[in-house]
């Protein structure tokens, strides 16, 4: 190639346009300084404000692009690029690579709604898209959360914003429900008191909304009570336990059978 040839023509091409060049460079200069400060100070606001930092980044990089792909049109437009033609390639492009990366523009855009209206938030305990788990991070693309079990769940934002999303955190209680079935032989009286006596002698379990205790069902061999005290959402696990073994205990003690299924052996 000859490379002399083409260094001609861009002194040539310079030489003829000096003037505009040297309002290009002034341009994409000033016009990039400033982007930085106009940046800076959206950042500054939403901090303010009480914008989660996540959006405050994605906002402040989103509009600093485009802010910078304006400038670098208006310098080219000045030394007499004929920037029609280039925004037409630009927009080309871009349907290129959008129709390319659907799925990722997707989760950019779940992203961006969950910052904004913000359904929940790191430490909440949610269920969606069939998992369950503490949130530990919400990113541009995936929202992480750690399960149960304690093990890593990644969820594409795409489909948890449209998906149902459960939140056990954000309303501070939760009632914890139990089904505790006892012999048609037992005191329904009795039953109630001793059930009642296990949650409200937990010291996790809230006064108000006060817990209940009601029959729920006549089952074919059990008749069946709705057991519901309420505690604080991260007390929720510790009373589930506790009061499914303190039942059995209480029920045992006071002399209520708890119908389960019974193998008689037949002689011959």
């Amino acid at each position: 190639m000859d490379y002399q040839k083409y260094l001609n023509l861009v002194i040539n091409f310079v030489n003829k346009n000096i003037g505009n060049v040297i309002v290009a460079l002034l341009i994409l200069i000033i016009g990039l300084w400033l982007v930085k400060k106009v940046v800076k100070v959206i950042r500054k606001v939403m901090d303010k404000r009480g914008v989660d930092v996540t959006l405050q980044k994605f906002l402040g990089d989103l509009i600093g692009w485009t802010l910078k792909i304006l400038i670098f049109i208006t310098a080219i437009s000045q030394v007499g690029v004929e920037t029609t033609s280039f925004i037409a390639i630009l927009g080309a492009a871009g349907l290129a690579v959008g129709l390319a990366l659907q799925g990722s523009l997707a989760n950019f855009a779940g992203g961006a709604l969950i910052m904004i209206f913000k359904p929940f938030k790191v430490g909440d305990l949610i269920e969606a898209q069939g998992e369950i788990g503490v949130v530990k991070e919400i990113e541009i693309f995936t929202t992480k959360l750690t399960g149960l079990s304690n093990k890593q769940i990644i969820i594409p934002n795409g489909t948890l914003s449209n998906g149902n999303i459960v939140n056990y955190t954000v309303l501070g209680t939760r009632r914890v429900d139990f089904t505790f079935g006892v012999s048609y032989d037992a005191d329904i009286k009795q039953t109630k008191e001793v059930l009642m006596g296990v949650i409200k002698n937990h010291p996790n379990v809230l006064r108000e909304p006060a817990p209940s205790v009601n029959v729920s069902e006549l089952a074919d061999s059990s008749v069946n009570f709705a057991v519901r005290p309420w505690c604080k959402s991260e007390d929720y696990w510790t009373v589930y336990f506790d009061v499914m073994e303190a039942a059995k205990i209480a029920l045992d003690k006071a002399g209520i059978e708890i119908p389960y299924p019974h193998q008689v052996e037949i002689k011959k």
